[in-house]
């Protein structure tokens, strides 16, 4: 499975979404070559900076188990 994560530096919010209130990470995985899934979690957060704080972790700690970069 290929992670593939794409940072927009001007947009602090890259890969956040509030629904109603609270906040999930969203990015797409690419279980093989030829196909695609988006995935979205809750971060159970209320709060924009801890949620950005949770989505720099979780897509951190993500990216060094493929072994890819962010």
């Amino acid at each position: 499975m290929k992670l593939s994560i794409r940072t927009d530096r001007s947009n602090p919010k890259h890969h956040l979404w509030n629904n109603h209130g609270t906040w999930f990470v969203h990015f797409v995985v690419h279980p093989t070559p030829f196909t695609k899934a988006r995935e979205r979690f809750s971060l159970g957060t209320k709060s924009l900076e801890q949620a950005q704080r949770l989505r720099d972790f979780l897509l951190c700690s993500a990216t060094l188990q493929k072994g890819g970069a962010a």
